[in-house]
């Protein structure tokens, strides 16, 4: 039972997969996460990654595809998959298509987190996440939140592409690019739309009706 969440940055999308993995045994399969990994072990696709990012801009199709096809063939679905920004265009849907096809696997239903431009800006100045734990807070909406995060303070830090500019180009780019792949997925059944603007725990009650629906 595969799923794809989809959300453009700065809507929470990172912190809803943490909470199917963790409640729904998924294994959580994030092309940021991926990308990431790659600068922070300073590789030279890394690198090349790295430069990418900083302008704004997304990472080929090419470097995204070929990151996927080895995590997959790391894991071969020993679990069910959450495919978590992935995939962005009508390219990577076809590449992914094809990859659940030689694993005769498939994907049961999508997830996508509709959140407003206005609101994005708002998250995105205030986010930041824990290096060791991989959550997500906010300056601004989750002080008390900060204050008792059991890792330390020191470990919460601004991403780099939580830059205004750089994030509000990326979102944009994000809405043009993906809206062929909603409209794709959209047309299948098990397709769901959330509210993102809601509060954490309305959203994450809105999963777990999702998944009781599917198994009723």
């Amino acid at each position: 039972m595969n799923l794809i969440l989809f959300s453009p940055p700065g809507a929470g999308k990172g912190t809803q997969a943490l909470y199917i993995v963790k409640n729904y045994n998924f294994f959580q399969l994030s092309t940021g996460d991926l990308l990431r990994n790659e600068i922070k072990n300073k590789s030279p696709l890394g690198s090349n990654i790295e430069k990418i990012i900083s302008k704004g801009e997304f990472v080929s199709d090419e470097i995204v595809d070929n990151l996927i096809k080895k995590s997959i063939l790391k894991i071969k679905f020993s679990h069910p998959i959450i495919f978590d920004g992935y995939p962005r265009n009508l390219s990577q849907t076809n590449n992914l298509e094809n990859i659940l096809n030689k694993f005769n696997q498939k994907i049961s239903f999508t997830i996508f987190l509709n959140v407003s431009r206005e609101i994005i800006e708002k998250r995105i100045m205030g986010r930041i996440t824990c290096e060791k734990c991989n959550i997500t807070f906010n300056e601004f909406s989750n002080k008390k939140e900060i204050e008792e995060h059991n890792c330390g303070k020191e470990f919460l830090v601004k991403r780099q592409d939580d830059d205004k500019k750089i994030a509000m180009s990326r979102y944009d780019t994000y809405m043009e690019k993906t809206k062929p792949v909603l409209d794709f997925y959209s047309s299948r059944k098990g397709f769901f739309e959330i509210n993102g603007s809601l509060k954490i725990e309305q959203i994450t009650n809105k999963i777990d009706d999702i998944f009781k629906s599917l198994r009723d």
